[in-house]
């Protein structure tokens, strides 16, 4: 399963509203090869299904990801940070063993 955390339910909330996104919206991450410790995460509001999607609800969020990236993605919590470090989605992944310093790349 993949949660969500509060900040990123209620920033994902405000983003479907602000960019008027269709009713039926949801979040579809991934993961793909790349980045500078070998996969990197991917993140995109989507409104369609896909074959094979594997699809969870919390917090009334719902989060679609591939079979093939749910390997990699399972147990994980999207959060959303504003800090001074820089803001935006974070996905706070326990299988990840080393992730660099954005981030936005990891290995397992």
């Amino acid at each position: 399963m993949i949660t969500v955390s509060e900040n990123a339910k209620q920033h994902a909330l405000n983003l479907i509203k602000s960019e008027n996104r269709p009713e039926g919206t949801f979040i579809r991450v991934g993961v793909d090869g790349g980045g500078c410790s070998g996969l990197s995460y991917k993140l995109e509001f989507d409104s369609v299904s896909k074959d094979g999607d594997q699809v969870f609800e919390d917090k009334g969020i719902k989060i679609a990801v591939d079979k093939k990236s749910f390997l990699y993605l399972v147990g994980t919590e999207l959060d959303y940070t504003g800090g001074l470090n820089g803001k935006g989605f974070v996905f706070n992944n326990p299988n990840a063993s080393r992730t660099c310093g954005c981030g936005e790349s990891f290995s397992v």
